[in-house]
């Protein structure tokens, strides 16, 4: 097993959750539903608001390829800054991330490829070459693989998987290996396998 794999496994056991809807995770059907660990199997009291909040943070931020907590805090400020629902513009940010549109428009398998995908200089950005899996897309941006990647065999493969479908605020060409970024999306919008609370995250930070 991978570093990536066995790290994402690692979340979603912590969660609880297949929260990328990953056939293979450790929480599947069928698949173990304790936590990980020789205490997995003890029987948990009630969580607390605190707890609840917290690994309502956790399990988006590991979603997001488990960023780091400042990278988090600092779209959660941004957010917090903006006119609207925060818990909203929270989502909107996050998912405005290159890595997430690149994983979006299925040219990867997983949210952590996305970014090693974009690190490698693999993705273009309205013409431009961008490394930074961070970097933050606007409406109407073009992200496209640049023409040297476009024969990558994880890029077709990724291409044809068929346990999940790109998003309709996301315009894809897989013929051109292009995306636009056609609109800023809603929480309703973004196909979450797990249920994503924002609000509740917007809680934690508010203490």
């Amino acid at each position: 097993m991978t570093k990536r794999h066995s790290q994402k496994y690692k979340i979603d056991r912590r969660m609880g959750e297949n929260i990328w809807g990953r056939p293979k995770s450790p929480v599947s059907p069928g698949r173990r539903e304790y936590g990980p660990g020789q205490h997995g199997q003890r029987r948990k009291g009630k969580m607390s608001d605190f707890g609840t909040q917290l690994r309502a943070k956790q399990k988006l931020k590991g979603y997001y390829g488990n960023i780091s907590e400042k990278q988090f805090r600092a779209v959660y400020d941004e957010a917090v800054r903006r006119r609207g629902d925060t818990g909203e513009q929270l989502i909107g940010l996050l998912e405005s991330r290159l890595d997430a549109i690149v994983y979006r428009a299925k040219f990867v398998a997983t949210v952590f490829a996305a970014r090693q995908f974009v690190s490698h200089g693999h993705v273009k950005v309205n013409g431009r070459r961008v490394n930074i899996p961070s970097f933050r897309c606007k409406q109407g941006d073009v992200i496209e693989v640049r023409d040297k990647s476009k024969n990558m065999l994880a890029l077709l493969e990724a291409i044809g998987l068929a346990e999940r479908d790109v998003p309709d605020y996301l315009d894809v060409d897989h013929t051109k290996m292009t995306a636009t970024y056609a609109r800023v999306p809603n929480l309703g919008d973004v196909p979450y396998p797990a249920k994503m609370e924002p609000n509740l995250v917007v809680e934690f930070y508010s203490r």
